[in-house]
């Protein structure tokens, strides 16, 4: 039944909406959850006791308007529907709700949606949904907290190593050599530039990252990988400067171009290698 590429893109685009969903309550809550833990353990260290809050966890509480506290009703939390009706405002306050939200939502189904079309029903289809879901979420929390959550980026890179034992998208050795290669080579690019300026140009989730897309996709994508996140982020970056007069001294985060150049290795990985490997010859 799921054989029909446009049906099996229908039922992956429809699972991304509401997996999008969930990704807005992971972006949202899980660098909180991760500065109570922090300051958890720093009170435990100088013996003191931690303050005691409400219980943060991906499940709880429920969902709730930031500005007047409301809980957030089933009907009312439909990917991109409840957004529309509403008129992106409370129903409680009337406060105006981030576009980002559906921003998410809408994203995730697009690309959930595009890898069941190109993929079919299959391995690699559930590969690239879990590989596109951790890089939308590093993302968004690169973006807004300039962290790379060990809680996502090595899970993604262990599981990039699982399926390649069976070799969904490459074989094991080229993963494990993509996996260890990612690493060092953003390592040995950190320390070059510290030395070089006694500035940290960017962070160990940086690294974390490229080692998981390393594992995902095998080491002979890594070039095309670096080279594409480079030019994206030049070019982003470049129109921050320009149009949202970002200050040349302000960091721009790297995750979120490492995770768009990912998913575009994910799709197109292999026929840019290739081409990108004949303008070397030629």
């Amino acid at each position: 039944m799921l054989s029909d590429p446009l049906l099996t893109a229908l039922v992956c685009g429809g699972l991304g909406l509401l997996v999008g969903s969930f990704l807005n309550v992971v972006i949202h809550r899980l660098p909180r959850m991760m500065e109570r833990d922090w300051a958890e353990q720093c009170a435990e260290l100088r013996g003191e006791q931690a303050p005691i809050t409400e219980t943060l966890t991906l499940a709880t509480p429920r969902s709730r308007c930031p500005h007047c506290g409301r809980q957030i009703g089933a009907l009312e939390n439909i990917p991109i529907f409840s957004y529309l009706i509403l008129n992106g405002r409370c129903s409680g306050c009337r406060a105006r709700i981030s576009p980002r939200y559906p921003l998410v939502e809408a994203l995730t189904g697009l690309l959930f949606g595009y890898a069941g079309w190109r993929f079919g029903f299959g391995w690699a289809t559930v590969g690239c949904l879990l590989f596109i879901g951790a890089a939308i979420a590093l993302s968004f929390i690169d973006f807004d907290t300039q962290l790379l959550p060990d809680d996502i980026t090595l899970p993604l890179l262990w599981a990039g190593l699982l399926f390649n034992t069976f070799g969904v998208f490459t074989d094991l050795r080229s993963a494990v050599v993509g996996a260890m290669a990612g690493y060092l080579s953003l390592w040995g690019v950190y320390w070059l530039f510290k030395l070089a300026t006694g500035k940290e140009g960017m962070g160990y989730g940086d690294f974390k990252l490229l080692a998981a897309i390393g594992a995902w996709l095998g080491w002979q994508i890594l070039p095309v990988t670096i080279l594409l996140s480079s030019f994206v982020g030049a070019v982003v970056g470049i129109a921050l400067i320009v149009f949202a007069r970002h200050g040349r001294n302000v960091p721009i985060p790297f995750g979120p171009y490492l995770a768009a150049a990912g998913i575009i290795a994910l799709f197109w990985g292999k026929p840019l290698t290739q081409a990108y490997l004949g303008s070397l010859a030629s």
